[in-house]
């Protein structure tokens, strides 16, 4: 839980110092969307050949690349001085932080029983959370104070030293597990059923959908706080903690209810409420509104992590697991960068009512084709 906070306390900076950096850089919403967007392509990217290495080397090594890896090049991004420079670290600071996510989901996996797998996975995803909802707070507060770079090198030291720390435990770990593995047997999961190829392909492309167009929505959140209801830059990024702040509580519960329910139905019923919830944001006001309204897209949104990714591990034979782990963020992540200068440059041509009713819809119909074939099932 800590290494995934510290893993994601630099790469949740972009969007909530998105206002500050185009400010900087006098961008339009396209360029914008690129400084999100380059990012999760080159994460994406990552996580293909980070899947791969881990079925192989261990997680060990790809883990500390994701955390510290991400450090130093998070530090030379609050070093960058124009918006080529910044896109090209971001794209730098992506790849190495793509071996967390295929790495430490599988660890965790084989490290409970299969009963409590999504709580096991949605406690994880608490660290993930806290650093998106703790980040927007802490490089607001530097932002406003000494510069959007600020930001960039004050969290990237702290990370650096615990990314050090963790690789030296996890060593510790791997020699009590060698020890173990001498007195007990190594427990394997159940096989994959019959007919799982189909199910898990339509699951990975409505999750990759979902993941797609609500984090293209969520990164122009701090643009549309700032330019549609004409708050500062600092409130737009604290806003957008309000989402993060669900993932606190949100994922152990989608995990909870994901082990009692079901995968299928838990993932189903979060991906059928985000498309209403994206074209909600057209209607409501300020303050408790759009507060209200950001809460519900996090508990949505962290509800069906936990169980999508409890999924994926019930589904994949072992000795793959992590590669496909990596095709699942890998698609993930490419989506988002695609659709966020997709969304960015609706946004220019319509407006933001027009893109969000349009993200909306298109979540809601990909939601309803893809029950089709998951329907009835739960796991």
């Amino acid at each position: 839980m800590l290494a995934h906070f510290s893993h994601h306390l630099l790469t949740a900076l972009p969007v909530p110092l998105l206002p500050f950096i185009r400010d900087d850089f006098a961008l339009d919403y396209t360029q914008a969307g690129l400084v999100v967007s380059v990012f999760s392509l080159s994460y994406g990217i990552g996580q293909l050949p980070a899947g791969w290495l881990a079925d192989r080397i261990g997680p060990r090594i790809l883990i500390t690349i994701g955390i510290c890896g991400v450090a130093l090049v998070g530090f030379l991004v609050g070093l960058s001085q124009t918006y080529i420079m910044l896109i090209v670290l971001l794209a730098l600071m992506g790849m190495a932080a793509g071996g967390y996510h295929p790495s430490a989901a599988p660890m965790i996996s084989a490290s409970v029983e299969l009963k409590n797998r999504g709580r096991a996975l949605g406690v994880h995803l608490i660290g993930g959370s806290g650093s998106f909802f703790v980040a927007p707070l802490i490089a607001a507060a530097i932002a406003t104070a000494w510069g959007w770079r600020g930001s960039f090198i004050g969290l990237a030291i702290p990370t650096m030293i615990f990314g050090i720390i963790f690789y030296v435990l996890l060593g510790r770990r791997a020699k009590i597990s060698k020890a173990q593995q001498t007195v007990t047997p190594h427990h394997r999961g159940a096989p994959s059923p019959p007919g799982y190829l189909r199910r898990l392909v339509v699951f990975l492309i409505l999750n990759t959908f979902t993941q797609a167009v609500t984090f293209a929505t969520i990164a122009f959140i701090p643009l549309f706080m700032v330019d549609h209801f004409g708050v500062g830059e600092g409130t737009a990024a604290a806003f957008l903690s309000i989402i993060y702040s669900a993932g606190l509580w949100a994922s152990p519960l989608g995990g909870y209810l994901s082990d009692r329910l079901g995968r299928v139905p838990v993932t189903l019923a979060a991906c059928l409420i985000t498309g209403p919830v994206i074209y909600l944001l057209n209607l409501v006001s300020y303050s408790l509104g759009i507060g209200a309204l950001l809460l519900i897209i996090g508990v949505v949104m962290y509800i069906r992590m936990p169980a999508s990714e409890a999924y994926i591990i019930g589904q994949a034979p072992e000795r793959h697991r992590s590669t496909i782990y990596g095709i699942y963020y890998f698609a993930g992540m490419e989506g988002s960068a695609i659709l966020t200068p997709v969304m960015g440059s609706l946004i220019d041509r319509f407006g933001f009512h027009s893109s969000f009713t349009i993200a909306g819809i298109a979540m809601f119909a990909m939601t309803l084709i893809c029950s089709v074939f998951l329907w009835g099932r739960r796991d």
